[in-house]
């Protein structure tokens, strides 16, 4: 396997460094990210071609990539201006009192296997561990043919909607030269008010201590293997209708209907005893099922992670159209009033932190988001990875495709699962 070279790093501030230091309150879904993995995507573009400035001759190696690195640096710089709590680190107080409780909250600012997952910065680390490392680390890779930048950043202060809202904003300021005048992204949101919490909590929230300090170390797990399966547009519309058609409803979507394909080839592929429970996690974004609703530009996390539970054996008899209806009711349950008691309910006991725990198959991320409109000025990007943050057998991540109207999920499996799918024709649809 080839060797990842590290030949600098740098510490990359605000252009604008902010007078006051800024304490933000971190949220009931905040806080229960503090013992899981951060947030890791990047993005695969063609390397960009420099000519020199005086006499538009091609720029040595040397000079291009000088001179590209240092434009991204400018523009993460004042990118971070907008999105300055990610320049900050969490803050942590423990409090003087009997009940061994402590405070968890944004200090901003500004506190100074796969070969893939090298070409993303603070692998390994928890969210919790933000109090001594930076909340969002950048790598730019130089390929052979290409340029890697790969993202890091804590779950504790955004979710994947934040995540590309960042990035979104940093390759459209990178673009336009540095310029952030009449940006066509909106600026963060970055309230934690009452309104928002619309009386669930009062904040700070209180947690107790043994809850960070006690999370487990990470499991030794099989190996496993990673690719991403294509969906065209036209597959898609097949998998839809036909689920749509075989219950009688034309309320199933899209996406549902693919993820009910997935989790039904995936199980007939492990060739499980048939009485064995098979459970679909899937985070289900709240910004618009909560009252009242949060912005898209929300700074924050609004994201509950709900499953659909079977047995392998009810799952592969049933087809497609009855799981992809599961899903579909799972989703439609996630209303205002469920969401206000899920947060209420965990409020009254913060100690159910989200755990690195074993489920049969678990979906992250949106083929919402904008990925493939991450130009910073050397055209849209080939493809898109994560890097090895939550990475276990069934984790199964969704971006939009390259093609418009087309979805890829990007799956980890053991290699004897991709084997058999790969093998199978009804997941071939051949």
């Amino acid at each position: 396997m080839p060797i990842i070279r590290f030949v600098s790093t740098s510490t990359i501030q605000p252009t604008n460094a902010h007078q006051n230091h800024e304490r933000i309150e971190l949220t009931p879904w905040d806080l229960r990210h503090l013992g899981i993995d951060q947030i890791q995507k990047g993005l695969l573009f063609h390397k960009p071609k420099h000519t020199c400035e005086h006499d538009q001759e091609p720029a040595t190696t040397a000079a291009c990539e000088c001179s590209l690195i240092e434009q991204l640096k400018a523009s993460v710089s004042q990118t971070l201006d907008i999105f300055y709590p990610l320049a900050g680190r969490l803050g942590l107080i423990e409090n003087d009192d009997d009940d061994k409780t402590c405070c968890f909250f944004l200090n901003s600012p500004i506190v100074p296997d796969d070969l893939v997952y090298s070409f993303f910065p603070m692998n390994g680390l928890f969210n919790y561990q933000g109090i001594s490392n930076p909340l969002l680390a950048v790598q730019v890779t130089e390929l052979v043919d290409g340029i890697f930048i790969g993202c890091t950043m804590n779950h504790c202060v955004g979710d994947g909607t934040s995540f590309w809202h960042f990035f979104n904003t940093w390759s459209e300021i990178c673009r336009r030269g540095g310029c952030a005048d009449q940006l066509s992204q909106p600026y963060p949101d970055l309230r934690r008010d009452q309104q928002y919490l619309n009386g669930i909590a009062d904040l700070p929230i209180r947690i107790h201590r043994f809850q960070y300090h006690g999370i487990p170390e990470r499991p030794v797990r099989a190996p496993l293997q990673q690719r991403v399966l294509h969906f065209p547009k036209e597959r898609i519309s097949q998998l839809k209708a036909q689920a749509n058609a075989e219950m009688g409803t034309n309320y199933i979507s899209s996406l549902q209907a693919l993820m009910a394909h997935l989790w039904i080839s995936i199980t007939r592929s492990r060739r499980l005893n048939a009485d064995e429970e098979v459970a679909y996690r899937i985070a289900v974004g709240t910004r618009q099922r909560v009252e009242p609703t949060l912005p898209e530009e929300y700074l924050g996390n609004a994201v509950v992670g709900r499953e659909v539970k079977s047995t392998a054996g009810e799952l592969v008899k049933k087809g497609l159209g009855w799981a992809a209806l599961q899903i579909n009711k799972m989703i439609a349950s996630q209303t205002p009033e469920e969401i206000r008691k899920f947060l209420q309910d965990w409020v009254k006991s913060p100690n159910k932190l989200i755990k690195l725990v074993e489920i049969s198959l678990f979906t992250g991320s949106s083929q919402r988001f904008d990925v493939y409109g991450n130009d910073f000025g050397w055209g849209r990007p080939l493809g898109v990875r994560s890097g090895p943050g939550d990475k276990r057998d069934g984790k199964l991540t969704v971006f939009a495709g390259a093609d418009q109207g087309s979805i890829d999920f990007e799956v980890c499996l053991s290699p004897q699962t991709l084997q058999a799918m790969a093998e199978d024709p009804e997941f071939l649809g051949t």
